[in-house]
């Protein structure tokens, strides 16, 4: 297949990229570079450094490599930023998607594959939360995912390009070669790891009087490698589709910094700040839905696995991609 990925230089994109790669796929990869880094977009990827709202160079990309699909993760996904900075978010992510949607449209793209967010959930009204749950997003960048979903749909009625979204939990862990590396760095298990390598003194704990059994958030952890393959099994489906992507358990910020101490082996303080707005206290996935219909079988479900492959890919790269 012939695939564009935006964002390929990100987290998940890169790992997604390489997957592709080693499936024998051809892949062109979009990155402004403002979070992605040039050294995590695979070698035999066509790389562009350039933007998502920029309609003639994405139009000029497809038509010169043939794409039949386009996998999209480039936006910003920070929580906390979005709540201070929402213009920033809705310009971002839906502005500059809605082009990048538009001209996808127009060039006759097959498949849309949409990386979404269970941010658009927000407070669960039952646990686990399955796709049919209320969205009802509590932050600026879960709305802002919520919204680009809702131009897909009337995209794919208007002109028949069709989409999955997928809503997936809380990114982990690393495959061999490329891993999370973010300026500024706001994902736990990479700061916990950061704190076990002696890069901080502590780890900030946002709010311990969440109404979970020990006070702090929990999330449902889902490891990149698997996610990467999920997107894959996408791109073989047939009409639209919603699907969440989680391992069907969380585990609380304490929880993680223990694992974190059992597979480092390295002692890990933590101290309790001011919580972040808009974080809901519970979020964990239901994903019935992606196994039955499509078969995706997550290959990492316990938190030790997930960190022991993000603590692998430090210690080889302390500094991430050094740029």
């Amino acid at each position: 297949m012939n695939i564009l990925v935006t964002g390929g230089a990100g987290y998940i994109g890169s790992v997604t990229v390489d997957t592709l790669i080693n499936q024998g796929h051809n892949v062109a990869v979009i990155d402004n570079l403002d979070r992605g880094h040039k050294k995590a977009v695979h070698p035999k990827a066509v790389f562009y450094e350039d933007n998502i709202a920029s309609s003639k160079s994405v139009e000029n990309i497809i038509r010169k490599h043939n794409i039949e699909y386009i996998l999209h993760f480039a936006a910003d996904s920070q929580v906390g930023e979005s709540m201070v900075n929402p213009v920033k978010y809705f310009r971002n992510n839906n502005c500059a998607g809605l082009e990048l949607a538009s001209t996808a449209a127009k060039c006759g793209i097959k498949k849309f594959i949409f990386s979404s967010t269970a941010a658009t959930y927000g407070e669960p009204e039952t646990i686990p939360i399955t796709e049919s749950h209320p969205n009802k997003p509590t932050n600026t960048y879960g709305e802002s995912k919520l919204v680009f979903e809702k131009y897909l749909k009337w995209i794919y009625t208007a002109h028949g390009m069709e989409f999955v979204s997928l809503r997936y939990f809380n990114a982990c862990g690393a495959s061999e070669s490329y891993g999370e590396d973010h300026t500024p760095e706001t994902h736990i298990i990479p700061i916990v790891l950061e704190a076990a390598s002696g890069e901080r003194d502590y780890v900030d704990i946002f709010g311990d009087d969440y109404p979970t059994f020990d006070g702090t958030c929990i999330r449902d952890y889902v490891h990149v490698c698997d996610l990467a393959s999920a997107h894959i099994l996408a791109l073989k489906t047939q009409g639209c589709a919603i699907y969440n992507l989680g391992i069907g358990r969380g585990f609380s910020v304490k929880e993680v910094i223990q694992a974190a101490i059992t597979v480092t082996g390295k002692k890990i303080e933590a101290k309790v700040s001011a919580r972040r707005e808009g974080d809901p206290a519970m979020l964990v996935a239901s994903s019935d839905k992606i196994r039955n219909e499509l078969g995706w079988k997550p290959r990492f479900e316990s938190l030790e696995s997930m960190i022991e492959t993000a603590w692998r890919w430090k210690q080889i790269y302390p500094h991430g991609y050094g740029d």
